[in-house]
């Protein structure tokens, strides 16, 4: 390590409020693979991507009771968008340039990490992972750190992209057996998407996959850039990940063909970053509808038969069911308002309308440059079948400006209606067997349980509880701010909690304990009778 290297560490190190006397953690590949209830170990909670709680405690007989537990303000600017973890009945969860560990059961605070200010984009940032005693952190600026979870010390820092070209950091890391996978975003031209595996004792690159040529070859396209955690399949050995837009962004003319691998769901090798199988959504897209959204894993019959899935509601407007043992399509629909397409082709995929195209003069377009969905995380309900996912049917005008060449934005898009819903969409079908309306465009993602409950959040600033079979609302409260993460379950000491948080406020809510039986009243005896 230089000696440059070596003084940022110390300055990070420094930088921590440390409270001693925490429990120590070991997290280790069998928790990740089967974790216990109360616990929340990576940032889908398993590996699967579904966000949903075998708890049921809390359940929609009794929902209507749920009261506050604790509240846990972080004092700092911004909006939490971090899915905290759970380990050891400690939360970790972060802020960009900060994290936290608080007491899961009181909301107290263990330690304070912040980081050195940089100039990078804080776009926002998605939480921490954790490996037996440390946790693996992405600054804003693209390095990756790993922090000792007793005390927030920062035990070694790596740079994985270099911010002054335009990348920078929102993911939180997904632990693979001993590799961290982790990538970094931005919108730039000339900038090469990629997924890299780092030694979690180390920080040492193990393989990098490009998903994207590299930029001293002839152009074919560049970007495809990682900005969300991807799943993983224990049993095939296998990650999933999704990739972003193609630069320039709204001119394809200069980056004919597909643009492989932007906008594309990628089926990797976790030990040798060998791209396995590939299913593109969004084939040379020219709106900016990246194809970064959870690649939801779960087992199900599908067409009478069983059959191992991947999902997937994108940004584009689609909704795509897949066998993940292939990459072989099984359905493709639409979950609302779609005009850009010719239709479908036989694999499954889109076929772009190249009279939808970005124009000198606008297109009318559906859905807007926001998505048909984004960043929000959806859940799968296995007990209903319901693929539930945060939605916004919506519709923008879409310009390219020649005079912008072929680099970077090369255009603009103007709103021109939207609208937010909760859509369930049956998986087998493709049909939505119910919508919520939820004001604006909303910003929370979506937490079921085997308690028959859907937890997410309105465009007002309301927690929501609703019954999964039928979409109704069952509890509701209010966050005094925007709700902009996804929510957690968790088990302790026999009881369930739920997590979620506004604004940048974290918020636990449980049922509330039993009243205490009176005591029996006493016979007076000859022995106690004066």
């Amino acid at each position: 390590m230089n000696w440059k290297k070596s003084a940022r560490v110390l300055t990070l190190a420094a930088a921590a409020t440390v409270t001693t006397g925490l429990n120590a953690q070991n997290v280790d590949s069998a928790m990740l693979k089967n974790p216990p209830r109360d616990s929340w170990l990576g940032y889908h909670g398993d590996y699967s991507g579904r966000r949903h709680s075998a708890l049921t405690e809390i359940n929609t007989r009794n929902v209507s009771g749920l009261s506050l537990g604790w509240a846990f303000q972080t004092q700092q600017n911004g909006v939490l968008k971090a899915t905290p973890i759970l380990a050891d009945g400690i939360l970790y969860f972060t802020l960009p340039d900060h994290v936290w560990a608080i007491d899961a059961r009181s909301g107290h605070q263990l330690w304070h990490y912040a980081a050195p200010p940089t100039k990078a984009f804080h776009i926002g940032q998605r939480g921490v992972s954790i490996l037996k005693d440390k946790l693996y952190y992405m600054t804003s600026d693209a390095h990756l750190q790993a922090l000792d979870a007793k005390t927030g010390n920062v035990l070694w820092d790596v740079e994985v992209a270099d911010s002054k070209k335009g990348q920078w950091a929102t993911m939180s890391p997904l632990i693979v057996g001993n590799h961290v996978l982790v990538g970094a975003s931005g919108d730039f031209d000339n900038l090469q998407g990629f997924l890299r595996a780092v030694d979690p004792d180390t920080g040492k690159t193990q393989w990098t996959f490009y998903s994207t040529p590299t930029v001293d070859t002839p152009r074919v396209a560049y970007s495809g850039n990682m900005w969300m955690t991807g799943t993983y399949d224990p049993e095939l050995n296998l990650i999933y990940f999704g990739t972003g837009n193609p630069s320039p962004v709204l001119n394809g003319k200069v980056r004919p063909g597909d643009n492989l691998y932007t906008c594309t769901i990628l089926a990797l090798d976790p030990e040798t970053g060998k791209l396995v199988w590939h299913f593109q959504p969004s084939p040379h897209d020219t709106h900016d509808w990246d194809a970064v959204e959870i690649p939801v894993l779960a087992d199900g019959l599908f067409d009478g038969k069983p059959r191992k899935m991947l999902m997937q509601a994108s940004r584009n407007g689609y909704f795509f069911v897949i066998d993940r043992t292939n990459g072989k399509n099984m359905l493709t629909t639409t979950f609302g308002p779609v005009n850009w397409t010719k239709g479908v082709d036989k694999d499954g995929r889109p076929i772009p309308n190249p009279d939808k195209e970005p124009a000198p003069d606008g297109r009318l377009i559906a859905p807007d440059e926001g998505g048909m969905t984004n960043y929000r995380s959806p859940s799968f309900d296995p007990k209903t079948g319901l693929f539930i996912v945060s939605a916004s049917p919506s519709y923008s005008l879409y310009f390219n400006k020649p005079a912008d060449g072929a680099y970077g934005w090369a255009g603009a898009d103007y709103g021109l209606w939207s609208k937010g819903v909760l859509d369930a969409i049956d998986y087998k079908t493709g049909k939505i067997r119910w919508s919520h309306e939820l004001g604006q465009r909303a910003g929370s993602g979506v937490l079921t349980t085997e308690g028959g409950l859907t937890f997410t959040g309105d465009a007002t600033g309301n927690f929501l509880a609703l019954d999964t079979a039928t979409g109704k609302t069952l509890w509701h409260a209010g966050a005094g701010g925007q709700i902009a993460s996804s929510p957690i379950s968790y088990e302790l000491d026999g009881h369930q909690y739920i997590l979620t948080s506004g604004g940048n406020v974290m918020f636990a809510w449980r049922l509330p304990e039993a009243p205490a039986a009176p005591a029996a009243k006493r016979t007076p005896t000859a022995a106690t009778t004066k």
